[in-house]
């Protein structure tokens, strides 16, 4: 973050609420699941694609919790194929093995 300068105020960073656990986090500790405006669902590493989000700890238990309240339907607006809710999983999964050092 940078240093503000005399007499301003840093900059604020933008909380998001975990759909699993329900904590407010920085919004670049947790994964985003998008629904484009096309109407797809995907895992968004990034946090720039364009469409509808919805917030999850990058850990396994938070998403499973979400996924078994259907809290990403709720939140989306839309039906989630289970083979999507799958591959998410997956991808989170995978995602916390490649950064379990850290």
């Amino acid at each position: 973050m940078r240093s503000a300068k005399k007499g301003q105020r840093p900059r604020k960073i933008p909380l998001r609420r975990c759909l699993g656990c329900g904590e407010s986090f920085p919004k670049k500790e947790l994964l985003r699941v998008v629904r484009s405006p096309e109407g797809t669902v995907a895992l968004d590493f990034t946090g720039k694609m364009s469409g509808r989000g919805a917030y999850v700890c990058k850990r396994t238990a938070c998403f499973e919790k979400a996924r078994r309240a259907k809290r990403f339907q709720n939140n989306l607006g839309l039906d989630i194929p289970e083979d999507v809710l799958d591959t998410l999983a997956q991808e989170i999964r995978q995602y916390e093995e490649e950064n379990a050092d850290e």
